[in-house]
């Protein structure tokens, strides 16, 4: 009979493309991944992998196998959920990706409710890159993900994950409190704070500005949004910061509207066959509370 760990191991080559990266994405060595698929392959009677470079590659019966197993992992995902639904009590653990800001705003707000409300409920929170964090959730690293997407940016919907609205976050220019900026090209000459290059922030940031007929003098770089506040507080820098940031509490900095009142979208997203499992329904309705403030 075919081991169902073994099984996982083959539906992560799949999705991960590497040895390395299985391995690492697992807690296992290199050498034990490619133990265990060697003993997959000789269970199954047929050879599950090739070589491609530094990559494996699938072999039609290891495609065949690893879309299967994906399929069965599922059933036992489905069969698990359907369990906690038949019980009283929301017990278990829920690992949750969060983007920056919102592990800021958001997530000791939503923890403090759990707590209260769900006192046997584990919630593990780690922070993730919206992209990487969906990505992670589809390979079952996470139950969770909290994730934005920027107007004029879409994310890829997979077909395995579900998207849940939680809030519109308005997207604003900050700038120093005694500054007499009052639009978007009023900061043409002024350094701006952004976040780090090919992210979706940064693009969005730099296309704003240049439709407004300016490349901006991007002087500081990062991707901790703090840092953003600190130096636009400090009169040090000027930068477009959502809403988010500031989780219900006065700015200690002046907001300015941008043309078109642009805001970005955020969500949550779990796989369908375990999103009615009473703990994740929980957090997503923790979540959903704790960004109430930014319901208009």
């Amino acid at each position: 009979m075919l081991d169902m760990r073994r099984l996982r191991l083959l539906r992560e080559v799949q999705l991960r493309g590497t040895l390395a990266e299985v391995a690492e994405a697992l807690a296992f060595s290199p050498s034990s991944v490619s133990q265990q698929l060697a003993q997959l392959e000789r269970e199954a009677g047929v050879k599950l992998l090739q070589k491609s470079g530094r990559r494996v590659q699938l072999t039609p019966q290891g495609e065949l196998l690893a879309t299967r197993a994906a399929e069965l992992l599922d059933g036992l995902e489905r069969v698990e959920a359907e369990l906690a639904t038949s019980l009283d009590a929301v017990i278990g653990t829920v690992r949750v990706a969060v983007f920056q800001s919102a592990a800021h705003a958001v997530i000791p707000e939503a923890l403090s409710i759990l707590r209260s409300e769900h006192p046997d409920l584990r919630v593990e929170i780690v922070e993730r890159e919206p992209e990487a964090g969906l990505f992670d959730l589809a390979a079952r690293d996470f139950d969770l993900v909290l994730a934005e997407q920027y107007p004029g940016h879409t994310r890829p919907h997979l077909p395995d994950l579900d998207r849940e609205f939680l809030a519109t976050d308005a997207l604003r220019l900050a700038v120093p409190a005694a500054s007499a900026v009052s639009s978007v090209t009023d900061a043409a000459h002024l350094p701006f704070v952004m976040e780090p290059e090919g992210t979706v922030a940064r693009l969005w940031s730099t296309q704003l500005c240049r439709a407004a007929g300016f490349e901006p003098d991007v002087r500081f770089e990062t991707a901790d949004l703090i840092a953003h506040i600190r130096l636009i507080e400090s009169g040090n820098a000027v930068g477009l910061l959502p809403d988010l940031v500031w989780a219900g509490r006065e700015p200690a900095l002046r907001l300015v509207d941008l043309p078109g009142m642009p805001s970005r979208t955020v969500f949550t997203s779990a796989r369908r066959v375990s999103a009615a499992r009473p703990a994740v329904t929980a957090v997503r309705g923790a979540l959903a509370r704790a960004t109430g403030f930014l319901t208009p």
